[in-house]
């Protein structure tokens, strides 16, 4: 039997079935598919792992394409067009659905931008389209806008693929539609800013004026801001719009109390929720808790680290999320949810690998000077958290998020903060790996001496030069060379790093 489909009617569907299938037989089908995963999956080799670690990082990079899926089509004259979720016509270009950013905006899209910069440039004209044909910028499209999960995020993808430099027609469509979000709440709570007048007069959304999630809509708004301040800049919009921008970007002091150095619900009069349980899931915050949320200052975090108090008070509080005792509260949600069996199944203390707030934070102690103890945890998660078994993932996938962590961490690396050109390190898995770019040239990551007792950087050298710095640049990746790394069993403590040699930090950037 051979079936197609088709969203726009059955006469494409059809057309889809004689161009997709025609006369090949059940085998060449299967080949064909076999030989397309293959294409992708050639675009980054790996040597010197195991059959285990080499069959989790396939599954993981699988995954991580897996979404958000096409949903556009081509007509008779080979053109692109598209059935609308959103109003229902038939239309051309390109569209795009089912997929979540409050999870894909962390890693999945920033490996699209550097893998995968063509398809990249085809899901900015989707999320055009959408607006154009909604009103709104989506969300979590499936197929049209879902009331689902919380933040303006599409903002994120479209200024750090603009930012990194993939060209985009559309952009000042997309920016018309950013400017929408931050001043309006949306057909859902989902879509534009739910709480945006709160948020845009006090600097936060309240904790008790029924806005659900508050803290974590206020951290997300916050670094959704920072992304549209960098583009506004790069657009060259008036001066005055960017530094709006820039203020609300430093809005997540509005919810830090530093009297618990946990972010923390706030009143609408100033004061904090009382009484207050850092374990407590959900309610001021979405699918964790104040161990989770704490750490979602992407772009700001020596700005946090004043906030704690300084460098050594923010490591020592990192280090308590491994060996804190994983209590927790699940009154607000009224059962145990999964997020919370998975932290305990995990066994890391509060560090809840299965869900996505706190999956960039192993990364951040490179920014108060420690990055050995990144190494440390990061290969720990890869290690323990990831393999080829049936219940080898450790949480939500989540659109494929969960597996591009593990995908960038493989190679040494991670976006903690899109809408910047930095990538920070961690321990790279493998002794090589190459990323074959669409732009014909190769990034090699070599660690010849890596192995299981080896997962500390020594030191390392940038196309034969020494490199200092515990990031890699956007450019330099995507120029080609060789990044050597010397691995070792014994953590590298030197001192002395300057701090412009830190990843990026808001708090550093010269005004």
């Amino acid at each position: 039997m051979k079936i197609a489909s088709s969203f726009i009617s059955h006469a494409q569907a059809e057309l889809n079935l004689q161009r997709e299938i025609g006369l090949h037989t059940f085998d060449e089908i299967a080949g064909k598919g076999k030989a397309e995963w293959n294409k992708q999956l050639k675009k980054i080799n790996i040597e010197g792992g195991t059959d285990a670690q080499n069959s989790t990082f396939y599954t993981a990079m699988y995954r991580t394409l897996l979404f958000p899926r096409k949903f556009y089509e081509y007509n008779k004259e080979n053109k692109i067009i598209h059935y609308s979720p959103y109003n229902g016509e038939v239309l051309d270009g390109y569209m795009f659905t089912d997929n979540g950013f409050w999870d894909t905006f962390r890693a999945v899209f920033p490996f699209f931008t550097i893998m995968f910069p063509e398809l990249n440039g085809q899901m900015m004209e989707g999320l055009s389209n959408a607006y154009k044909e909604s009103g709104w910028l989506p969300e979590w499209a499936s197929p049209g806008h879902r009331d689902c999960m919380i933040g303006s995020n599409s903002a994120i993808l479209i200024a750090d693929s603009y930012l990194k430099g993939i060209p985009n027609k559309e952009i000042h469509n997309l920016y018309e539609a950013i400017l929408k979000n931050t001043k309006n709440e949306g057909p859902v709570s989902s879509v534009g800013r739910y709480g945006v007048e709160y948020y845009n007069t006090l600097g936060y959304v309240p904790y008790n004026v029924s806005k659900n999630e508050n803290v974590a809509r206020t951290l997300e708004y916050a670094f959704a801001d920072f992304n549209i301040w960098k583009l506004a800049k790069a657009l060259k919009r008036p001066q005055s719009e960017s530094e709006t921008f820039a203020k609300r970007a430093t809005n997540f002091k509005n919810v830090f109390d530093p009297s618990v150095n946990f972010m923390r619900g706030k009143n609408r009069d100033g004061t904090f929720q009382s009484p207050f349980r850092p374990d407590k899931w959900g309610d001021a915050f979405t699918e964790g808790c104040s161990w989770h949320w704490t750490w979602c200052v992407f772009h700001d975090v020596q700005g946090l680290i004043n906030l704690m108090g300084g460098k050594e008070r923010f490591i020592s509080k990192m280090d308590s999320v491994f060996v804190a005792a994983p209590s927790f509260d699940y009154s607000y949600y009224g059962a145990q949810i999964h997020e919370i069996t998975e932290m305990l199944v995990m066994n890391m203390g509060q560090y809840a690998h299965g869900n996505q707030p706190i999956q960039h934070m192993p990364y951040m102690y490179n920014y108060a000077g420690e990055p050995w103890k990144t190494q440390y945890h990061v290969r720990e998660i890869m290690n323990k958290l990831y393999t080829p078994a049936p219940d080898g993932l450790c949480g939500d996938e989540d659109n494929g998020q969960t597996s591009a962590w593990y995908v960038f961490s493989a190679m040494g690396m991670y976006p903690v903060a899109p809408g910047t050109n930095q990538y920070v390190l961690g321990a790279p898995l493998f002794k090589k790996i190459t990323l074959n770019l669409e732009n014909g040239k190769s990034f090699v990551i070599q660690a010849p001496n890596n192995s299981l007792e080896n997962k500390y950087v020594a030191k390392a050298k940038l196309n034969n030069f020494e490199y200092t710095k515990n990031f890699l640049n956007h450019e330099d990746i995507m120029k080609g060379g060789v990044f050597e790394l010397d691995m070792s069993a014994e953590p590298n403590k030197q001192k002395g790093i300057k701090m412009e040699d830190f990843p990026y930090s808001m708090s550093n950037e010269k005004k």
